[in-house]
């Protein structure tokens, strides 16, 4: 499950408002916002955390899930591009 934390990384890398994110994901606006008020998981529907999910995937969002560095998330790379390593 994504975090409140990482919904808030995510539109803010992708300069996204909420209510464009609500548009997006087909919730309320009102939902977002609780959604990223939120500490840790959001209280939200299995369904509404999934659509919010997808919404921001679809716009080029990956979730980095918990590991010793913590959750985050970063850009999804465009397709044949890789990473200078």
């Amino acid at each position: 499950m994504i975090t409140s934390d990482q919904i808030r990384a995510a539109r803010t890398l992708l300069k996204l408002s909420a209510d464009a994110l609500a548009k997006q994901s087909g919730l309320g606006v009102a939902t977002i916002r609780r959604m990223e008020l939120a500490k840790g998981v959001p209280s939200a529907s299995a369904k509404n955390l999934q659509a919010v999910q997808t919404a921001l995937e679809e716009a080029g969002i990956i979730f980095i899930g918990p590991d010793s560095a913590g959750e985050g998330v970063r850009f999804r790379h465009p397709p044949g591009q890789r990473n200078n390593e």
